[in-house]
């Protein structure tokens, strides 16, 4: 009888499945609130270290599923073949059938798995149904990547909130502006290249009213070959306070505005915007007119939001690192240094010891034109 096994990988089967995990990055940003998923189907009889006959990815809006895009690419190819995938097939009906079906008639012979899905509707149910088939099931290939790369998706799942990315452009001494506000440009086109990339990669990115009154930005994704990438824009505006002829509204054709508003908001401001396309999500403020990082999260958790880039002042980057709700840390930091009267990244968060402060892992530091990003993971025992 088949059975879902622990394996001895090979150096062929760990590079078929980054193969399939870099296919299933394509998928980031967009296809929410669907995890991002990829697969490649391999004739291990044909050729000497297999032959690739099926590669794919979830498409945008969360369909067709990686296992349907690889199965219609292969045809009579896929029967007997080794099918890598980063994340266990589904085993519900939805818009389509289950992948896991999709597998067992197409006749694959063994499919490996990065990661058990932990969505109640899966969680073992696909793997079990594939083994019920006959079919060999072999699991946890590259698991902790294939975990970081769907972390909006399982924490979610997992937490009832999306992963949260803080992404900020310091000096080397932590500012983002100097004493006047001005903050264009602290690091070179190279980083900023790369701040763009990060919001193609997410659901939605967040923002205060501070930041559009002081810069009014448009918060778009315009590298080239990926403006169609511009994630859902989040305004964190307590009293409805956006401007009408700020760059945000004016860009609502093509890129959505939300914004998070007090309920305790003019009830003209909050028409004003709804009148012209903006969605108004409302909550009673907790203190000083300042809404909760942890109800806003999971309001757009209920919204199918997966992934959300801050791109924040220090208040409010404060107050979502105070709340232990940052994730992840992309800091891209420039060869400068502005001083004490500069504007720091984070706001005062009345920290008395250096044991109580927030604590990240070290991930990795990527040169970019003189400027460096240096990224961080959480660490934390809360949810």
């Amino acid at each position: 009888m088949a059975t879902t096994t622990k394996f001895m990988f090979g150096s062929d089967d760990r590079a078929h499945m980054r193969a399939a995990l870099a296919l299933a990055a394509r998928g980031l940003g967009r296809v929410a609130p669907n995890p991002a998923v990829g697969c490649i189907l391999v004739r291990e009889d044909l050729g000497q270290n297999g032959l690739v006959v099926g590669r794919g990815w979830t498409k945008p809006g969360g369909r067709p599923h990686a296992e349907t895009e690889v199965l219609g690419q292969a045809g009579g190819l896929a029967r007997g073949a080794h099918a890598y995938v980063t994340l266990e097939p589904c085993n519900h009906q939805g818009q389509t059938g289950p992948c896991s079906d999709a597998l067992i008639n197409a006749g694959v012979s063994i499919v490996t798995i990065a990661l058990k899905d932990p969505d109640p509707r899966v969680s073992g149910t696909g793997s079990q149904r594939l083994v019920d088939a006959g079919i060999e099931v072999r699991t946890g290939l590259l698991g902790d990547e294939a975990r970081h790369l769907n972390a909006g998706f399982l924490s979610v799942i997992e937490h009832g909130r999306p992963w949260v990315t803080l992404k900020t452009a310091t000096t080397l001494d932590g500012a983002i502006a100097a004493r006047t506000g001005e903050s264009k440009w602290i690091t070179g086109e190279a980083a900023r290249n790369r701040g763009h990339l990060y919001r193609a990669q997410n659901d939605a990115i967040l923002t205060g009213i501070g930041t559009v009154r002081q810069d009014d930005p448009s918060l778009t994704c315009r590298i080239a070959g990926l403006e169609d990438r511009s994630p859902i824009r989040v305004i964190v505006d307590p009293r409805a306070e956006t401007p009408l002829d700020s760059q945000l509204i004016k860009s609502m054709e093509t890129v959505p505005v939300w914004l998070i508003v007090g309920d305790d908001a003019p009830a003209e401001n909050i028409q004003a915007l709804q009148n012209v396309g903006a969605k108004v999500i409302m909550f009673p403020p907790i203190s000083g007119g300042r809404l909760a990082p942890q109800d806003i999260v999971k309001a757009l958790a209920g919204e199918g939001i997966t992934r959300v880039l801050l791109e924040t002042g220090s208040a409010l980057s404060g107050s979502f690192m105070s709340d232990d709700l940052v994730d992840e840390l992309a800091w891209f930091r420039a060869p400068s240094v502005m001083g004490g009267d500069s504007l720091p990244a984070i706001a005062p968060m009345a920290v008395n010891t250096p044991d109580n402060a927030p604590r990240f892992q070290y991930l990795e530091t990527i040169p970019l034109d003189g400027d460096r990003l240096e990224r961080y993971l959480r660490i934390s025992d809360k949810g």
